[in-house]
């Protein structure tokens, strides 16, 4: 049981939900028949049969949910819940003073055009800058696509966040298992 916003909600015991650091080329899948790692490897001893909550490609790193909860995996990734995922990349510098505004403001992809809620220059060392970026729209390489359009391509790419869950300190190949205030504001974040 959890609450959430003073509501005690029950979650069924057989649900479980776990944060992954996924390390870079690992894919985002629970096998693989070529051998290659995947994400299933990291939960290969849980009796559960688990599904990973979006994807990472092989060459991003970070946070992935992983959960045998079907509705809130669904709702989680559903653009109409608007739960935001936040990334760090490495990309070539300096950024020029608009790259900011025009990811804010939209820019036109092949498969339509997107637009990031946040962004900042993080970190800046020589030819190599350090932005942050927020979306809540996970299309196929989104973000590796927006900073390319505005002249940026990725170096490397980190997620961080997903809603209020968070990686902090968790080291790159760990898995842990989502708090209770974590799996509470996911919920919230996701009731209609």
């Amino acid at each position: 049981m959890i609450k959430i916003d003073g509501a005690r909600v029950n979650v069924r015991e057989d649900l479980v939900y776990f944060v992954l650091n996924k390390p870079r080329g690992v894919l985002s899948a629970m096998t693989d028949d070529r051998g290659r790692p995947t994400v299933g490897d990291f939960v290969a001893d849980q009796p559960q049969r688990l599904f990973h909550v979006g994807r990472l490609d092989a060459d991003t790193e970070g946070l992935l949910l992983l959960t045998n909860d079907g509705e809130l995996g669904h709702r989680l990734m559903h653009p109409s819940f608007g739960v935001s995922k936040t990334y760090l990349a490495t990309v070539p510098g300096p950024l020029g003073r608009d790259v900011g505004r025009r990811l804010r403001a939209g820019v036109e992809l092949e498969d339509g055009p997107a637009k990031a809620d946040a962004f900042r220059e993080v970190q800046a060392s020589g030819d190599r800058v350090i932005v942050e970026i927020t979306l809540h729209e996970g299309r196929n390489h989104i973000v590796r696509r927006m900073l390319a359009e505005v002249g940026h391509p990725v170096q490397r790419l980190v997620r961080t966040t997903i809603g209020p869950v968070r990686l902090a300190g968790q080291r790159v190949g760990t898995l842990r298992e989502l708090t209770r205030d974590e799996l509470a504001e996911l919920y919230r974040l996701v009731e209609k």
